[in-house]
């Protein structure tokens, strides 16, 4: 897969890690990025592999999972075009915390951990900008886990179900309508919840006309009255 350095760029403008960065930051760091791909159901990485790159989605989708007591597997996030995952190998070679699989062909901008840390080095001010990108980052993730630990099953349910449908319009999707690919297992890990949980609540939505579900897939009719069962 050949792509341009201005294809590159203006993946990683859009990326909200390398938002502060300017052009010239950005060629210097599209300057040591890979392009990969990843069959679909392919793992990226495993939790406690060593960790030595990060990517940036150019195309596909993937999740980032984590096996708990039980064996029951939780999805951490999910990452569609203009996701990154894997940043901290930027700055150290640490255990990966997650297994990251494709859920699609994927398409990925890699960038090797010691190549990043050299740029690094010889550009301080980029690291002072992704270090001030990273700590937003984490502000926003601790808010979201507060958020999280007072919501109902149903409420974080519907906030995952919302998720989706911002990464469905943002990879063109219509305002109604919005076809969602994934399964009640799926949405239930996405939502830190059982499976019975979920499909009774979905089923709470189905009958309420904001969604039809179908096998392995949704459809989210009005994604706007999602925002009334997240509280």
């Amino acid at each position: 897969m050949a792509t341009t350095s201005e294809e590159t760029i203006a993946l990683l403008h859009g990326v909200p890690l390398f938002g502060t960065l300017s052009d010239d930051d950005l060629l210097e760091v599209a300057a040591v990025t890979v392009p990969r791909h990843f069959d679909a159901g392919e793992v990226v990485f495993r939790e406690g592999d060593r960790s030595n790159t990060c990517y940036v989605v150019r195309s596909g989708r993937a999740r980032a999972v984590r096996e708990h007591s039980g064996r029951r597997t939780l999805t951490l996030a999910t990452f569609g075009p203009g996701d990154i995952f894997g940043e901290l190998a930027m700055f150290e070679d640490e255990s990966r915390s997650a297994t990251v699989e494709t859920l699609d062909d994927t398409d990925v901008c890699a960038i090797l951990g010691h190549d990043m840390r050299r740029l690094l080095r010889s550009h301080p001010d980029i690291a002072v900008k992704l270090l001030g990108a990273l700590g937003r980052r984490l502000r926003e993730t601790n808010e979201r886990l507060a958020r999280q630990s007072f919501q109902t099953v149903q409420s974080r349910v519907a906030a995952a179900l919302a998720e989706l449908v911002a990464a469905a319009s943002a990879d063109g999707a219509g305002e109604t309508d919005v076809l969602i690919t994934a399964t009640q297992t799926d949405l239930a890990q996405l939502a830190g919840s059982s499976r019975e949980s979920a499909s009774r609540f979905l089923a709470t939505l189905e009958r309420a006309g904001v969604i039809t579900q179908g096998r392995g897939k949704l459809t989210v009719h009005d994604p706007g009255r999602l925002e009334g069962y997240v509280y």
